[in-house]
This record gives structure tokens, C-alpha cells and sequence, in this order.
């Protein structure tokens, strides 16, 4: 189902510093943790072959990270940071990796608004150099069925940002995974409807949709993936045979689903993989040598799709496909921590690319703090798991 949107256009509006803009509302109780770890700089993991780092906080809670490459190769890191998820001035907040550096910048918070809760930030460098943040606003302790989704611009790389502005304004409109640039003016950005409150009760209503741009972001189509009812947050990949690879988080805490099409816009019936999924968040990357590689947390409810649900959130793992998603003969945990897993603990939200020959994962350590870690691909097929899913026995 194709459904055309109204066209969006672009406002020129006036650049603000960071600190300017932010400083026309009232920010977020500054209470970060202080463990002495959290201080973003790379250290050698116990795991051998992984190097780690804890980034440094501004709030309380740290959440759904997600990073993106710039052409000058810095990395950089997104959060939402405040208080708690949902409530009044969780704030967009971000991390630099300078290139060639072993150390993460102290966290800046880029926008927050009172009354509004931030969530879900995804960045992305344009063609023409032009830095975006799209990001979820909904309003304090109301939940997600009337969030949309804003937009700021950034032409240095994330120094300043102008103000933010409505992309997406349907109610329950959210976005949590990178889009996929195709040239210098066609888009598709992943995104998906919350019509309920929460990611349970009535969750079986949500669903996904591409959103595919031709002229650069100033005019938008929605094109609908069927049957997605409880399959949200899709992470798109587009493969070297140009098609497009889509896999989804379930509200059923059952598998990973997965997607495709030749098109970006007509996708077949999501249909369940072998990978297990917790209604949680996951993210796929295509790596420089064909392979799919997708983090998840090892772990659902069960395995019928019959009742929307959660589970826990370890442990994180990885797997590798060498076929496009058809088989995956290589999973391994990136964090288990303990077992059973203690209230709160939580290893998610992960968000990776590969640069420099080396997979960087990006995820929620206890909502504590965002948690970067990076190693070669080959260090994913050298260990195992301890999660319900253990890998596809190797073609004969």
C-alpha cells in the first residue's frame, strides 16, 4: 500500500550554537552518574580482542544510542538523556569521537524542550554534506500514541544546529534506525506507527512504513509495509544486487522478522527468522565484505506470535550472515551480564557500523550509560553464546 504525504518543505531558519538554543528552556536536573569509568575513553576489554568505553553523562538515564560516520571521519554518537523516558526534558544529547582519537567528547546536549520528552535520535551526513538529526517528541507522560518526529540540520558537523522543526506530524509517528541514501537526493528512512500508549496493551496496531524522499528531504512518500501489524522499527539494508533487506523488532517478543524488496517502496510480508527477538530494539549493517551483521538481544517469550509482550534484555549478541540473512552461522555475546539478570539490567538498543576495519557497537549499559565497543568482524565467528539461539549449522 502506497499512500502519498502532503509535501514537507524545507524552512531556511537561522543557525544556533547549541548552548543558545538550549538555553531558551529550562534543562534537565543535571545528575549524572559518576562512576569513574564513564569517562568515554577506549580501554582494553576482558573480553580479548574488544576494546571499551563507558561515555561520560549529563542525566540520570542514557538510551537508545545511535551512531553515524562523518566524511571527515569522525564518529558520533546520539542519545536521549534525562530523568527517565518519557517525562518532561529528556533532552537529544551527543558524543564526538574525533578521528584518530582513543577518547569520546563529554557529552553535549543538542535540543530538549519542557513539557516534551526527546527520544530516538538517528543522524545522518547527507550527500551534500549536510548533517541531520531526526528525533521523536512526545508529549511528558502521555506515551508514544501522539509523538511525531522532528528534524534539526547541522552544516559543521554538528557544532551548531538550527532550530528544531516537524518532519513527520501523524500522530504516533516514530523513528529509530538509520535511513538509506541511494544518491544525492533519493532517501528511504525506516519508520513506524505507535497508535497505544506503550509497547504492550493495543501494540498489536502498530506497524511500519518507508519513507522515501527524490528531492532531498523537502517532499516525502509513505509507502506501507503489509502485514507489519507488531513489527516495528525496521533496519534497512541495501544489498550489492540493489535490493533492499528489511528486518524488524517484534511487539511479540517472539523472532527478528525479515523483509524484502526490489524497490524500497513494495515490500513482501515480514515472515519470521530463526533469530529470537524480545521486543527490543536491533540494528543491521551491511560490512565492507558482503556480510550481514545484526545486534540483538539473545532472547524472547516464546515462540508463537500470538499476544504482545517483552522479555528480558540479555544478552547482546551479534551474528553473521554470508548470505544475505538467509543463514546465520555465527552469533557471540558482546555482554551477558549476570545470570539470571539482576532488576534493571538491561544490555540494549544496540546501534553499529564498521570503519577503519573495525565493527563499533554503540548500546544502553543499564541505561546507565551508553557503552561503545569495536573489534574486527573476524572476533564474531571466535566465540559463542549463552543465548537461546546458537547459530545455523554450516552449509555442507
Amino acid at each position: 500500500m502506497v499512500r502519498s504525504v502532503a509535501g514537507h518543505r524545507l524552512c531556511a531558519c537561522v543557525t544556533l550554537s547549541i548552548l543558545s538554543f538550549a538555553a531558551q528552556f529550562p534543562p534537565p536536573t543535571p545528575t549524572a552518574n559518576t562512576d569513574p569509568k564513564f569517562d568515554g575513553k577506549f580501554r582494553a576489554s576482558h573480553t580479548k580482542g574488544v576494546e571499551e568505553a563507558y561515555l561520560s553523562t549529563l542525566f540520570p538515564i542514557s538510551h537508545a544510542a545511535n551512531l553515524v560516520k562523518l566524511r571527515n571521519g569522525d564518529l558520533l554518537c546520539f542519545w536521549f538523556s534525562g530523568t527517565g523516558e518519557g517525562e518532561s526534558n529528556v533532552a537529544i544529547v551527543m558524543s564526538r569521537l574525533a578521528k584518530g582519537a582513543a577518547e569520546w567528547s563529554k557529552p553535549v546536549e543538542i535540543d530538549h524542550q519542557a513539557g516534551k520528552s526527546f527520544q530516538n535520535p538517528v543522524a545522518f551526513e547527507a550527500p551534500d554534506g549536510r548533517l541531520w538529526l531526526v528525533h521523536t517528541s512526545q508529549p511528558a507522560g502521555e506515551g508514544q500514541r501522539n509523538a511525531e518526529v522532528l528534524y534539526l540540520t547541522s552544516d559543521n558537523g554538528g557544532q551548531a544546529w538550527t532550530k528544531p522543526r516537524p518532519l513527520f506530524a501523524q500522530p504516533g509517528s516514530f523513528v529509530r534506525q538509520p535511513p538509506v541514501l541511494l544518491n544525492k537526493e533519493e532517501w528511504l528512512l525506516p519508520m513506524y506507527y505507535t497508535p497505544t500508549r506503550g509497547i504492550t496493551d493495543g501494540a498489536e496496531s502498530h506497524y511500519s512504513a518507508m519513507k522515501i524522499t527524490r528531492d532531498g528531504g523537502k517532499s516525502w512518500k509513505e509507502c506501507t509495509v503489509p502485514q507489519s501489524n507488531g513489527l516495528v522499527q525496521p533496519s534497512v539494508l541495501r544489498l550489492a544486487n540493489r535490493h533492499f533487506l528489511g528486518f524488524f523488532r517484534s511487539r511479540y517478543a517472539d523472532f527478528i522478522y525479515k523483509s524484502t524488496s526490489q524497490n524500497g517502496c513494495d515490500w513482501t510480508a515480514p515472515a519470521p527468522t530463526r533469530l529470537p527477538n524480545n521486543n527490543s530494539s536491533i540494528q543491521a549493517v551491511l560490512l565492507r565484505d558482503g556480510s550481514v551483521a545484526i545486534a540483538f538481544n539473545n532472547s524472547n517469550a516464546g515462540v508463537s506470535r500470538y499476544k504482545t509482550r517483552t522479555s528480558v534484555r540479555t544478552p547482546l549478541s551479534i551474528a553473521l550472515s554470508p548470505d544475505g540473512g538467509d543463514t546465520w552461522p555465527w552469533v557471540r555475546d558482546i555482554e551477558t551480564g549476570t545470570q539470571p539478570p539482576r532488576a534493571h539490567e538491561e544490555y540494549s538498543y544496540p546501534s553499529l557500523l564498521q570503519t577503519g576495519g573495525k565493527v563499533f557497537v554503540a548500546y544502553s549499559f543499564c541505561r546507565d550509560t551508553i557503552k561503545v565497543v569495536r573489534f574486527d568482524p573476524q572476533w564474531i565467528k571466535e566465540g559463542e553464546t549463552a543465548g537461546k539461539f546458537k547459530g545455523d549449522k554450516p552449509q555442507s
